[in-house]
């Protein structure tokens, strides 16, 4: 497995597993120890998905505490934690997982979906806090809303719009936006504009309170409900605040 493909998360994550388990006086890198990790990761995102596939984040950190307490210890050893066969197994599962999706680095969440479809410890722990891997896969596919791992720094710049930008393709997807009446032939112009090759990018100009805002909302209704051209069906609108 070359360390390399990982994002910079995974990667960031990785180098706190391997702290872990040297703390621990544990000769093995564990699938619980990366786990552990990933969930501490203070602007990670595994954290968030657990709880948008139905889990409970601290249950799972607490099952995956009580876990690698358990794990055999070696004491006076030369500080080396090598990695597991199981967790090499599910690194392996998350590589070709991403080759699937057309990915060019592996993400955090294809390793916790590796892990969801385990018969192991990290398996058993993620389905005693309350998820499965249907609901995992469902909010995976919500989180990447069609796009592809094409740089180490996607997961990041992902959590960074989650931080500052709200979602109304989201939003309108689960009836948070109000339906917006008498605004078609703007909504159409929009996405007009946007069905270009050049020159793209829609301006909406006008005064505070005339509809700018509304023909937006609109439009990600639109893309919500799936009432758009094939290739804005999986796109997301964002708001900056």
């Amino acid at each position: 497995m070359r360390y390399d493909k990982f994002t910079t998360k995974l990667q960031e994550a990785f180098g706190e597993a391997q702290s872990l388990a040297l703390g621990q006086d544990h000769q093995q890198m564990e699938p619980q120890h990366l786990l552990l990790a990933l969930l501490n990761q203070e602007d990670g995102g595994v954290a968030s998905l657990v709880s948008q596939a139905g889990g409970n984040p601290n249950s799972l950190k607490q099952g995956l505490t009580q876990s690698i307490a358990r794990l055999p210890k070696v004491e006076g050893t030369p500080g080396e934690v090598h990695v597991s066969r199981d967790l090499g197994n599910l690194l392996n599962v998350a590589d070709k997982d991403a080759q699937k999706r057309g990915d060019q680095y592996i993400a955090s969440e294809l390793f916790l979906l590796a892990c969801a479809s385990d018969k192991g410890e990290a398996g058993k722990l993620l389905k005693t806090s309350g998820i499965s891997k249907p609901s995992l896969e469902k909010a995976i596919e919500q989180l990447r809303g069609g796009a592809n791992v094409a740089s180490q720094a996607d997961e990041g710049q992902r959590q960074a719009l989650k931080k500052y930008t709200m979602d109304l393709t989201e939003r309108a997807r689960i009836g948070k936006l109000d339906p917006v009446i008498g605004r078609d032939d703007e909504i159409r112009r929009c996405i007009q504009i946007l069905q270009r090759r050049t020159k793209n990018n829609p301006v909406l100009i006008g005064e505070p309170g005339v509809g700018k805002t509304a023909i937006v909302e609109g439009l990600a209704i639109r893309v919500a409900d799936g009432t758009v051209q094939a290739a804005h069906q999986d796109v997301r609108i964002y708001d900056v605040p």
